[in-house]
């Protein structure tokens, strides 16, 4: 009896002593995805702040590109397109706004919608107290007069553009991401 006391004792301890093992693996293993994850966040924090810096810089030399990959109509409505025929630039003191949609019809730039290019006037850039930036111009042209809005988001490129015609209630915003001119691959069609 005292042999299968003794038996059972030496038992309920090796059980516990593995137990153990095993809740001290998981806490190892639980801290170790967590230190991966915070090392993966701050990774994806450090890439965010270099894309938004290089936005900003390209804001404030007025040569950049906002490829859009969804657009926003008055109304509420929503598209998603393709962001290298989708775009707002400013670049060489000329700014363009290209819409393009999918589709059987060419439209007037050859490329699936419109293209209007006009003269910037008035640009404006702010940076609010969050480090988000907003910049505005006004864009006159021979088919366009339009105050554009772009909001840049602190901590990434990702940045909307709000197209506010002066002669109709059509606005638009456009979702997407600003680059530098050189950057972007964007494909541009017959303007009007």
């Amino acid at each position: 009896m005292r042999r299968l006391f003794i038996m059972l004792a030496i038992i309920g301890v090796a059980f516990s002593v593995q137990a153990q093992a095993q809740e001290m693996n998981r806490k190892e293993e639980k801290a170790a995805r967590k230190a991966e994850r915070e090392a993966q966040k701050a990774e994806e924090e450090r890439i965010g702040q270099a894309l938004f810096q290089e936005a900003r810089q390209a804001l404030e030399s007025q040569s950049f590109v906002l490829e859009a990959d969804r657009i926003i109509f008055k109304r509420g409505q929503s598209a998603y397109v393709t962001s290298n025929r989708n775009f707002v630039s400013l670049a060489d003191g000329k700014a363009t706004v290209q819409i393009a949609f999918d589709g059987p019809y060419s439209g007037p730039n050859g490329v699936g919608g419109i293209t209007v290019e006009g003269i910037p006037t008035n640009i404006k850039m702010k940076e609010d107290r969050r480090g988000n930036i907003s910049f505005t111009m006004n864009v006159n042209g021979a088919a366009v007069s339009a105050q554009i809005a772009i909001r840049l988001s602190e901590g990434s490129n990702d940045a909307t553009v709000n197209v506010i015609p002066t002669f109709s209630g059509n606005n638009m915003t456009l979702n997407g991401k600003l680059l530098p001119a050189e950057k972007s691959k964007v494909f541009k069609g017959r303007s009007l």
